[in-house]
């Protein structure tokens, strides 16, 4: 495992940094657990968070329990891995099996149409990792229940089909156990995001196929520098990651086009936003972007040359030195790492909203074709809205676009008989809301953020929140024409999805920064207005 510095700026600023640390004594006191490096109100959180440290050998305890687990499956035709967990808890095992090239289902949504689009895989051969650490994650609770009554309507019994991974005590736990399921305890001393080595990661990656004990192997081989003063890859890149964000450069671009691990980004993201975006400070991740030169940039790179700071090694390695890395950030930026203060605002508002009658969805400022704009803004058609937006940007800002949609459905479009992949991927990407960031990105030299609701609420929401607040946000959500019951309760998941949107989008309303919402009443028509206005604006 190895981080270079390919800037001057970068390596002056990281060696300063280095240099205070390891004065301080922190390699070995963050490798050792000491839970007083971010402070006296940090300490009690951190005392009971820093398991993440020793997973590279205390995982290795579930080999044999997973072993099992995966055997048993395929020897009762259970191919269909379907994994139904939030943040931290699905993404690492996401990127665990795109790098393998293993079928992995990740269902981190409330999306009626995602869901559906899962349940038609077949359940005669689904397994269900339900993932949570606190037991009661309101996506997770639904997509269990789905299940639930959908394997139980086939005549098929859930027991032998569901897997839970949970903390101990939780309420997941008396439930899996009462409900005769396989159950895979979480280590409690371990938060969701730096999850990624324990069973939250592992469980449903060994049920996919991957070779989850080659992971702890590239982990268990970096561990071991992580206590040194020199030579210790989680220092260096801390160091730069600090050092480059006390000198401004704080809207971090990962960038890893020539890597052959895929989607670390993502998680990449989610660790990083939610663990240093509070107190008004913190550190901007931005994935699939180019770079524009603005000052307040830092490009890493993921196994190639192309950035500011070059990180290579397995991603068994990779997961634990960016844990480490953004441990250190924390230290030097005063931020405790390991909680997460904002993140329950936005539960708290969903949960309001649900207890109505009636959503309050309002009425439009405009509407412009297959879409309505809500929120304050002087526009009156979306090229408009776009300009109004961007120009809102503060010098030191940035745009977040959020998007409360099934994200697979950009694969649905129809494609040109005899085309070949760049016309299929071009097809795609007109149809894939995400499309907008791009285009948006063209017109402006800030940072243009995208996140996939409700996922993102539980990672870099809480950077909106928490981080310095110099964001403007542009939601959008879309109408629900095949909706999902959700089994005991009195909600549908399309409710449930716009209520959570809602929330949210109360949530970053109290901060005074702008925010817009646009409902697509027609997805597909939407999304290709939305691409036409952003190449108009």
């Amino acid at each position: 495992m190895e981080v270079s510095y390919r800037e001057e700026g970068v390596a002056s600023a990281a060696s300063s940094v280095a240099g205070r640390l390891v004065a301080d004594g922190v390699p070995a006191r963050l490798a050792a657990g000491d839970p007083t490096l971010w402070g006296e109100d940090a300490e009690a959180e951190a005392a009971v968070r820093l398991g993440w440290l020793t997973l590279p050998r205390s995982s290795r305890e579930l080999l044999p329990v997973l072993g099992e687990l995966a055997g048993r499956a395929r020897a009762a035709g259970l191919t269909n891995v379907v994994l139904a967990g939030m943040g931290g808890s699905s993404l690492a095992a996401q990127v665990i099996c795109d790098t393998a090239d293993v079928p992995l289902t990740v269902l981190d949504t409330s999306d009626p149409g995602q869901v559906r689009r899962a349940l038609a895989e077949g359940l005669e051969s689904t397994v269900l990792v339900v993932a949570s650490k606190s037991g009661s994650t309101v996506e997770t609770d639904c997509l269990l229940r789905i299940y639930e009554g959908l394997f139980t309507e086939a005549g098929l019994a859930p027991a032998g089909r569901v897997v839970v991974v949970t903390d101990p005590g939780s309420p997941l736990e008396r439930r899996a156990v009462e409900s005769g399921y396989d159950l895979v305890l979480g280590p409690p001393g371990v938060g969701g995001r730096y999850s990624a080595l324990s069973a939250f990661g592992l469980v449903p990656a060994a049920l996919a196929g991957a070779d989850v004990e080659r992971l702890l192997d590239d982990a268990e081989e970096v561990l071991a520098l992580l206590s040194l003063d020199s030579g210790n890859p989680g220092l260096d890149l801390g160091a730069a990651l600090a050092g480059a964000a006390l000198a401004g450069r704080d809207k971090l671009l990962l960038e890893d086009q020539l890597s052959a691990i895929t989607g670390l980004p993502d998680w990449i993201e989610q660790l990083v936003a939610e663990s240093t975006g509070k107190q008004g400070r913190g550190i901007l991740p931005v994935v699939a972007a180019d770079p524009s030169g603005t000052a307040d940039e830092l490009v890493v790179a993921i196994e190639s040359d192309v950035g500011d700071v070059r990180v290579d090694g397995p991603l068994g390695a990779q997961f634990l030195v960016w844990e480490y890395a953004t441990a250190i950030a924390g230290t030097v930026l005063g931020i405790d790492p390991f909680d997460q203060p904002n993140v329950a605002e936005s539960k708290a508002n969903t949960a309001a909203l649900l207890d109505l009658p009636d959503l309050p969805a309002g009425a439009p400022a405009f509407v412009d074709g297959p879409v309505e704009a809500y929120g304050p803004t002087t526009a009156k058609d979306l090229p408009h809205l776009f300009s109004e937006l961007l120009d809102a940007v503060p010098g030191d800002g940035y745009l977040a676009i959020i998007a409360f949609l099934d994200r697979l459905a950009a694969f649905d479009a129809p494609v040109p008989d005899g085309a070949d992949f760049e016309q299929m991927t071009d097809a795609w990407m007109m149809a894939d809301p995400a499309t907008l960031r791009a285009l948006l990105a063209l017109r402006t030299d800030r940072p243009v953020t995208f996140g996939w609701g409700p996922r993102y609420l539980h990672s870099t929401g809480q950077y909106h929140k928490g981080g310095p607040q110099n964001g403007v946000f542009l939601q959008i959500t879309g109408a629900v024409t095949d909706d999902v019951a959700v089994p005991g309760r009195p909600y549908t998941l399309g409710r449930l999805q716009l209520a959570q949107a809602l929330g949210d989008l109360g949530a970053l309303e109290t901060r005074g920064r702008p925010a817009v919402r646009l409902h697509l009443t027609d997805r597909a028509a939407g999304v290709a207005r939305l691409l036409a206005a952003a190449q108009e604006a």
